[in-house]
């Protein structure tokens, strides 16, 4: 599965677990509502930025919500896990 693949398949799992729109995780998480929206549309995000969100991610992502076991779940910082 290609990178932008993951991350707005990632991105719009945690949006419906936490019941909020794209453009509102998008600015949760870029600092830039259109973006998953831009990438979804076939827009390009650089390696960096896809590390880092995809880092975000599995730092918040819910408990009860199964990460998806085609995407490779990054380690949950030890910083998250201090905060829990």
């Amino acid at each position: 599965m290609a990178m932008k693949d993951q991350i707005v398949r990632i991105a719009d799992l945690y949006a419906a677990s936490a019941g909020i729109g794209r453009k509102r995780l998008s600015t949760i998480v870029f600092n830039r509502g259109a973006k998953l929206d831009g990438i979804a549309s076939g827009g390009d995000l650089a390696t960096g930025t896809f590390e880092k969100a995809m880092q975000w991610f599995s730092d918040h992502w819910p408990k009860d919500v199964a990460w998806p076991a085609d995407v490779q779940r990054p380690e949950v910082t030890r910083t998250q896990e201090a905060a829990e």
